[in-house]
């Protein structure tokens, strides 16, 4: 018993010897898969990038810093912003980077994954300041590849490389989105009109084109008549609108020459009586004695006749010829 406890003694240093080992070995032994790098400092000075694979170090002389070079993908909250135009608005963005240069992002920069999204959040706002809020709906892309390169030139000298930035939503107002889903309705209504005036206008072409055609053709416009009235016998109306041919239009009497008759007969009618009616003024003057000067009867006549003359030519012509002085005087002897 007591050369077992002795033996037991005896092998205790070289069991906590191993043991030292053992740890060693697993402190000096690095394994870095493909997507990590290991940023090796000695008594803190950087010595340089290591990996991937097996890498030894010494221990408690040499430290390393495990970075990946991974894509990251960092949620941006959302930020209030005020447009260009004084709407106010959230937005949040979705940032993509990744590590290039670990060495860098190790010494240039504490905490780099806080320091780039920090400097996102700020970059966005600036950014979705200077755009309208027709901009920021309409034009994402735009607006994203702007912020993209502001952040990576920022950001170039931590040894990172923004890849991607997308503005995934943006939050308005409620009275603000019913202003804009007026406006929408507006325009879309506007489209549809000017769409139904184009579609007018090109049926009003088409029209002119087929009417011609069908008017230099005699019965093309009887057989047209035809073919309507037989697409019509296929529908359930029982009302059917047979139309007039316009090449019957020939057999008629020509309408237009029996209305202009028609009021050249009036006009007539209406000079003849306002002559019989000056003539019966006349007479009753004769009758009253008004015309005192005029003894002999047919005298009196030849007076009635010449003042219905003159009515005559009052009626047809508005400004007759100038009388002559000469003809007037000898008429005035005469009478």
């Amino acid at each position: 018993m007591i050369d077992l406890i002795e033996n037991v003694e005896s092998a205790v240093p070289f069991i906590v010897l191993i043991v030292i080992l053992v740890l060693l070995i697993k402190m000096a032994i690095k394994i870095f898969p493909e997507y990590e790098r290991g940023v090796l400092f000695r008594l803190g000075r950087l010595v340089g990038v290591r990996g991937p694979g097996l890498v030894i170090i010494i221990p408690f002389i040499d430290r390393i810093e495990r970075i990946s070079l991974r894509i990251v993908v960092d949620n941006v909250p959302p930020q209030e912003v005020i447009t260009k135009d004084n709407v106010t608005c959230k937005v949040n963005a979705v940032l993509y980077y990744r590590v290039t240069a670990p060495d860098k992002a190790v010494v240039n920069v504490e905490k780099f994954y806080d320091a780039t999204s920090q400097f996102a959040q700020t970059t966005m706002r600036s950014v979705v300041g200077q755009a309208d809020l027709d901009e920021l709906l309409s034009e994402r892309e735009k607006i994203n590849k702007k912020i993209q390169e502001v952040v990576d030139e920022a950001t170039d000298p931590w040894g990172i490389k923004a890849t991607a930035v997308e503005l995934r939503d943006v939050i308005i107002p409620e009275s603000m989105q019913r202003a804009i889903a007026r406006q929408a309705e507006a325009e879309r209504n506007r489209r549809a009109v000017v769409i139904q005036a184009e579609g007018e206008k090109q049926a009003a072409v088409k029209i002119s084109e087929a009417a011609e055609i069908l008017s230099h053709q005699e019965g093309s416009l009887t057989l047209r008549t035809l073919r309507t009235i037989s697409d019509m016998s296929n529908s359930e109306s029982a009302t059917i609108l047979f139309p007039f041919p316009m090449e019957m239009r020939r057999l008629l009497p020509d309408l237009d020459k029996i209305m202009e008759d028609s009021i050249n007969y009036r006009k007539n009618k209406k000079v003849d009586e306002g002559i019989e009616q000056k003539k019966e003024k006349i007479k009753k003057d004769i009758e009253e004695k008004r015309v005192e000067d005029i003894e002999d009867p047919e005298a009196a006549e030849e007076f009635i006749e010449k003042k219905g003359r003159e009515t005559t030519h009052g009626h047809e012509k508005k400004e007759g010829p100038k009388e002559d002085p000469n003809e007037s005087s000898k008429d005035k002897e005469n009478d």
